[in-house]
């Protein structure tokens, strides 16, 4: 029997309603010291100390095990916010045989109740930390599902290619009427290319969960901090006729339409005997090439001899042209800012239609892995090698899905994955 746990599922401070939640074994008995009895499925109650003093009244819910999100009994207690109210609720829980859960705890007996699997616990956590519109489109088709159903797909696919197979090795002895391998060549090539296609959607959508960079890139006293403070609305960056103020490279998270980005300000690209600038330089440098987009403020239009390169969707701008001229831009007085902004949702825009439904690392290498089994196999079979070691091949690619939905080999990453959720979830 596991402990049944309580805790605040909605954020702490004062709000309209706060949200208790109740889940184990014993939910419903912990529930009922507090409210004597419970509704068939929700209902108002009057929530009571053990000595009689009234809590709260709350709108009390019940979900039966099986039906939760835990797949345990649950109740939830849908309290006014007040931080008294909500301390007091947690206390009677306390003194009723109930813990307060652990962080991550409710998503953690979901994902061992078969409620969730592991892309989806991962999906969830994306959705709760989603800032953006992109962001939350994204975490939202992973929790769903997305990345389950095709797993399972190429699961299927990858099994019943390795059954065909291990039919020739029981059948090694007699005549087989039918020659597997055509079927067998179709359902790895098909689940091999699907793969493919998601790996290379996986980069782009880590961006997604982790924000686009744009840097803004040039010489000194060019206007590239003025800029930043007009994107960011505030006085992010310092701004001065000095030329070699920026140092350090100063980031701004925005939303842009949706898309998640960090604008980077970068030290001006200049040759200095100064060693603290030209450690910024450097830096500079080195972050505008890892950079997802580069916009290149010049004084001649050419955006050249800074050390780095230019790249296709990159966008080369005259500075500082408060007049308007349409390959200008000014963070003085906002000219040509719009036309940037598009350019760079634009861009990212297109990157991000591109993505698929593996969004982490973790993913794309247990991907690059099956691939590689399977390309192992389709190298047997055109071989003519042992039907024993292409069934091999393709039962190891089946594992490497399998890891991907938390089947095996996870538990070392449950831990790091759940310490990221609040205490209510």
């Amino acid at each position: 029997m596991s402990d049944t746990i309580y805790a605040l599922a909605t954020a702490r401070g004062k709000a309209g309603v706060s949200v208790i939640r109740i889940s184990g074994d014993a939910a419903f008995t912990a529930a009922k010291e507090l409210c004597s009895s419970l509704p068939q499925n929700r209902g108002l109650r009057l929530l009571k100390s053990a000595d009689g003093v009234v809590l709260d009244q709350a709108l009390v819910l019940v979900f039966e095990k099986g039906a939760s999100f835990t797949g345990e009994p649950v109740v939830e207690f849908q309290c006014h916010g007040s931080p008294a109210v909500v301390e007091a609720v947690q206390e009677a829980l306390s003194k009723s045989g109930a813990r307060l859960a652990e962080p991550g705890e409710f998503t953690r007996r979901a994902l061992e109740n078969e409620q969730l699997d592991l892309s989806q616990v991962e999906g969830l956590s994306d959705l709760i930390e989603a800032e953006t519109e992109a962001q939350r489109r994204q975490a939202f088709a992973l929790m769903d599902g997305g990345l389950t159903e095709k797993v399972e797909r190429w699961r299927r696919d990858l099994i019943r290619a390795a059954a065909l197979i291990e039919a020739t090795i029981d059948f090694a002895d007699e005549d087989v009427p039918v020659d597997v391998s055509p079927e067998v060549g179709e359902l790895i090539e098909s689940v091999k290319v699907d793969l493919e296609q998601e790996i290379a959607g996986s980069f782009v959508a880590e961006r997604v969960r982790d924000g686009f960079e744009v840097a803004i890139v040039g010489p000194p006293n060019i206007g590239k901090s003025t800029l930043l403070n007009a994107l960011a609305g505030r006085q992010a960056a310092i701004t001065s006729e000095i030329a070699g103020t920026t140092r350090d490279v100063i980031e701004v998270r925005m939303n842009l339409e949706g898309i998640p980005v960090t604008v980077l300000d970068t030290a001006g690209l200049r040759e200095t005997a100064d060693t603290i600038e030209a450690l910024g330089v450097e830096l500079a440098r080195k972050r505008a090439d890892a950079a997802d987009l580069r916009i290149f403020l010049t004084e001649d239009g050419e955006g050249k001899g800074f050390g780095v390169e230019i790249q296709g969707d990159d966008l080369v701008l005259f500075g500082k042209s408060d007049a308007g001229r349409v390959d200008g831009i000014s963070g003085k007085t906002g000219a040509g800012l719009d036309r940037m902004i598009r350019h760079i949702t634009t861009v990212l825009g297109s990157r991000v239609a591109i993505t698929r439904s593996a969004v982490r690392q973790r993913h794309r290498i247990a991907m690059e892995s099956a691939t590689l089994y399977m390309k192992a196999a389709q190298e047997l079979i055109a071989t003519d090698g042992e039907s024993e070691l292409i069934a091999m091949e393709l039962h190891a690619a089946t594992h490497a899905m399998n890891a991907i939905i938390g089947r095996v080999g996870v538990e070392d990453l449950l831990d790091e994955i759940f310490a990221s959720f609040c205490l209510g979830k």
